[in-house]
């Protein structure tokens, strides 16, 4: 297994959106007028590609409501999710 590409999805308040960026390089890829329309109906995993990553879902207070992994698959054993 590859190593996981690792993402956040939080909300820009400033511009009132949701942003998908990488946390490597910290260049936002993909933005979202919603937190639903960004987790609903495989619009992560499209946005993050075939490759493998992982993403943290933040709250709008900054603490993070959970962790995906895609594919799914590729989830770490030793997680507790």
């Amino acid at each position: 297994m590859s190593k996981l590409i690792k993402f956040t999805l939080d909300k820009n308040k400033q511009k009132n959106v949701w942003e998908l960026t990488n946390d490597k390089t910290d260049k936002v890829i993909k933005t979202f007028d919603t937190k639903a329309e960004a987790t609903a109906g495989g619009a992560l995993k499209k946005a993050v590609g075939d490759e493998g990553a992982s993403v943290k879902i933040k709250l709008e207070n900054n603490k993070i409501q959970e962790e995906r992994t895609f594919p799914r698959k590729d989830d770490p054993r030793e997680s507790k999710g």
